[in-house]
């Protein structure tokens, strides 16, 4: 009641700051509203079929020596359409499945956003420039793969892809080093030992660590 009677005493003496405070406090409520609409704007927004192809023809014309890096450069850091970590976890599905590792992420990924048709905008777009190119490059190297200029340009891009390649496993690496799990970057260098090292056939590291990491994940969550 005070503070009614108050309120209705400065409203009398002071008309104008009255008016000034609704003002302001219709103020404050649309640009609260703004913000909230403008947070709903820069929702991650999910892919079309259209935009599925178109992405995945610009990451194979874009990939030089493989087209991991650039598959990854385009979904996490400019679509933003993963996160890191969401990433990593379907590129390791692909990796787990037989056959070529993008391109089994490009149907993962597909299907994610857009089913049947989703991965099959994926895979198309993926494979359709490379396989255009490649018959003209074969037909080319078949008359001009002597030359010794040629060899050399090869072993150029050969050193190139291998730096893309160690650059995107670089930072494939860092969120399991970030969440600073113990026996993720153990699990690992187990692989790597096995594999590049030990000379083990890899289906077998895969079937032998993959229970080990499942377990080890199963009982930390």
């Amino acid at each position: 009641m005070e503070s009614h009677t108050l309120r209705a005493r400065m409203h009398r003496q002071h008309p104008h700051w009255w008016r000034g405070d609704r003002l302001a406090n219709a103020r404050c409520m649309s640009d609260s509203i703004s913000s909230a609409s403008g947070t709903e704007r820069s929702a991650p927004v999910r892919p079309g079929l259209g935009e599925l192809f178109v992405s995945f023809v610009k990451v194979a014309l874009s990939g030089f020596g493989g087209a991991l890096p650039w598959a990854r450069r385009m979904i996490v850091e400019r679509k933003k359409w993963m996160t890191a970590q969401e990433f990593n976890e379907a590129f390791a599905l692909s990796q787990f499945l037989p056959g070529p590792n993008v391109v089994n992420f490009s149907v993962v990924f597909g299907a994610r956003f857009g089913g049947a048709a989703g991965a099959a905008a994926a895979f198309f777009g993926l494979m359709l420039p490379p396989l255009c190119i490649v018959v003209v490059l074969a037909a080319l190297y078949a008359r001009y793969g002597d030359l010794a200029a040629l060899g050399r340009i090869l072993s150029g891009v050969t050193c190139a892809a291998v730096g893309l390649l160690i650059a995107v496993v670089a930072k494939m690496a860092l969120p399991l080093f970030a969440k600073r799990l113990d026996w993720a970057p153990l699990i690992a260098i187990v692989a790597f030992i096995g594999v590049a090292i030990l000379r083990w056939p890899l289906p077998y590291v895969f079937l032998g660590l993959a229970p080990v990491s499942i377990a080890l994940a199963w009982m930390r969550s």
